[in-house]
């Protein structure tokens, strides 16, 4: 079955995109009792959110020299260091640990993130596959299981300092997947990799697709609890509901993007789940009532779901197999300023015009996928 043995193929990246997702849908769901333990406005919010984008941003311009100096080593000292540096972030009570415990977190999180991508990456050059879909999807299920419980954790009363330290464990735990065996052949495809080189107008497409796809989902992430929680007057379950519905139909999306999609169609289905994802956002800005919300959120979750795993499948692809970890690294990195420029962005026009002006501006950012970035990845493609 082609499904089981995708996922075997894959078992060193899972590992790696069940971390992340299990720290960042257990964050998205903690953060209305974060930010009221901090006593700090949506703006600063904002703002203190950009220590993890920071961190992430220099774990990236870092990754290609792990993973040229380790390759068999770099993913799995990754998720260790993940691990660890969650577990103070939920004891965080005044502002200056918390944003130090962001940019680690941002590091330990954009560097796992890299590692894996390059490793999937390489896989797929090796063995003629599709794999970053279904990765990515793993990464949503995880996401949304974890938000899911988180929400059961605070309707419960659990202290975000003991619930960090559980998400710590985990992240430890599904860690031991990304170990490879001593002798076993280094992953990828054996081609020594780039440290540096010079960023190809493809990938700059490549990373404008996920910049806005990363900025699309991070919105929703960090704001929908928020949104159904003070805009439609949720209560706590109902809001971590939210950023659930987002990780659990990105997980499907991405599931029935790994099924469907074959090369030569990339660019067709970013188009159309583009156009999906920004009239889902317009539903959750205009919504009513926490039900439409959640349906937005899912139409969102299903369109932004193949946006960036298929920007950086199609980086990998048309780059040198020597290059492949520069180009997935630098496209990860041009995307990553959508998490840089999400936070402040978000929360000054929540701030001035409310959630719902914040959202609907970020539907208008995603049209910009197909009306002008797919179409000049056709035409550098064809070139």
């Amino acid at each position: 079955m082609r499904l089981l043995s995708d996922l075997r193929l894959s078992r060193a990246p899972i590992g790696a995109f069940v971390g992340i997702g299990v720290f960042w849908g257990s964050f998205a769901a903690m953060l209305p009792v974060l930010k009221a333990r901090l006593e700090v406005s949506d703006a600063l919010l904002g703002v203190i959110l950009l220590g993890s984008a920071a961190g992430a941003l220099l774990a990236m311009w870092l990754s290609p020299r792990l993973d040229a100096a380790m390759p068999r080593w770099g993913l799995t000292l990754s998720g260790l260091a993940l691990g660890i540096v969650v577990l103070p972030l939920g004891l965080a009570g005044s502002l200056l640990p918390f944003v130090l415990g962001m940019v680690a977190v941002g590091m330990s999180t954009g560097m796992y993130d890299i590692l894996g991508n390059a490793h999937i990456s390489r896989l797929e050059a090796r063995h003629r596959v599709s794999l970053m879909n279904l990765n990515h999807a793993i990464y949503s299920l995880a996401y949304a299981g974890a938000s899911t419980a988180t929400g059961v954790a605070r309707e419960a009363g659990l202290a975000p300092g003991l619930w960090f330290a559980v998400v710590g464990a985990v992240i430890l735990l599904v860690g031991t997947l990304t170990w490879t065996r001593p002798g076993a052949p280094a992953p990828g495809d054996g081609t020594p990799q780039e440290s540096r080189g010079r960023i190809t107008p493809y990938v700059w497409c490549a990373g404008l697709v996920c910049l806005i796809g990363f900025f699309a989902e991070n919105a929703t992430e960090g704001w929908s609890a928020l949104h159904i929680e003070r805009t439609l007057g949720g209560g706590a379950a109902e809001g971590a509901l939210g950023p659930a519905m987002l990780g659990l139909t990105m997980g499907v999306g991405r599931l029935a993007g790994h099924l469907v999609t074959v090369r030569g169609t990339e660019t067709v289905v970013l188009r159309w789940a583009a156009l999906l994802a920004a009239s889902g956002l317009v539903a959750a800005a205009a919504a009513p009532v926490p039900l439409v919300a959640y349906l937005g959120f899912g139409c969102l979750g299903l369109g932004v779901s193949v946006t960036a795993p298929l920007a950086l499948a199609l980086a990998g692809q048309t780059a040198r197999p020597e290059a492949r970890t520069y180009a997935v690294s630098r496209a990860a990195m041009i995307g990553y300023f959508g998490f840089f420029i999400g936070p402040p962005l978000m929360g000054f026009l929540s701030e001035v015009f409310g959630l719902r002006v914040a959202f609907g501006i970020g539907a208008a950012m995603i049209l910009a996928i197909p009306l002008f970035l797919v179409p000049r990845m056709r035409a550098l493609g064809a070139a």
